[in-house]
């Protein structure tokens, strides 16, 4: 999870970005921090999909082949 000092800097950078610009420090600042945010997401959306079983409406287990195998190999 990405502290909520550095949520409020994306957003405050967001924000002088609209009203006034960024400086090439703060761009880069901006970019690594979106960066850092992205790579935190998308961890917690695929342990989040981990967990996830998809089942027709007739009961039958559908979940992609792809998501068994990931669960599998983290019980490895």
């Amino acid at each position: 999870m990405l502290s909520k000092t550095k949520i409020d800097r994306i957003n405050e950078l967001s924000k002088k970005s609209k009203s006034k610009g960024l400086t090439e420090q703060e761009k880069s600042e901006q970019q690594a921090l979106r960066s850092e945010y992205l790579q935190v997401f998308r961890s917690s959306m695929k342990n989040t999909l981990k967990g996830v079983t998809v089942v027709d409406p007739n009961g039958n287990d559908v979940t992609p082949q792809k998501i068994k195998n990931e669960r599998r190999r983290d019980l490895h």
